[in-house]
């Protein structure tokens, strides 16, 4: 099919030692290491299916199930998940592997939603359609449109809390927080 691709076209795996320059206060890796390279592995995955530069338009939850070890392999896999005109949402998944005791562990996943755009307009330009295989992939493309739709609803309702967060029931909600209102606030 013309402009089309299969997802495995640009499912992408990247793996890498986790050394202890990158460990946190805690003896652990560091979040912001997974972050980045999660970041990493979501711009290669959506540039190869766009076959342009990508860029990280946002990124959904990440949950950290698990910690990461110093000496652990990190293998980070990433598919396309779903594509819009210029929008392509990567769901990646990252396992780590204690390389003496052969244990697996699914520490993170998340999705991460990029955009193409033209090196030098730096405009979104169109992603080649995606070809959807077996259950998994329809199923995964579902779940990212409705993903969409519940990051539209948040935005629209976060917007709209802020614009009236003197509701007197939000004020009154505020009564069962831990937290004070300064003088002159309730």
């Amino acid at each position: 099919m013309d402009n089309f691709k299969t997802i495995s076209e640009s499912k992408t795996v990247m793996t890498e030692l986790m050394i202890p320059s990158y460990s946190n206060f805690g003896g652990k890796v560091h979040g912001g290491v997974i972050l980045s390279l999660m970041d990493k592995v979501a711009y290669a995955c959506a540039a190869k299916h766009a076959e342009t530069y990508c860029v990280t338009a946002s990124i959904d939850t990440v949950d950290f199930r698990e910690p990461v070890e110093v000496g652990e392999i990190v293998s980070l896999l990433a598919s396309v998940n779903y594509v819009g005109r210029s929008s392509l949402v990567i769901g990646i998944k990252v396992l780590s592997e204690n390389i003496k005791t052969k244990t697996v562990k699914h520490t993170n996943s998340s999705y991460f939603s990029m955009v193409a755009v033209d090196e030098l307009t730096h405009k979104p330009v169109q992603v080649p359609g995606l070809i959807l295989e077996n259950e998994v992939d329809i199923q995964r493309f579902i779940t990212a449109m409705h993903r969409k739709e519940l990051n539209r609803y948040y935005r629209q309702e976060g917007a709209r809390i802020k614009a009236e967060y003197r509701n007197p029931d939000f004020m009154e909600m505020l009564k069962k927080e831990r937290c004070l209102l300064k003088a002159g606030l309730e």
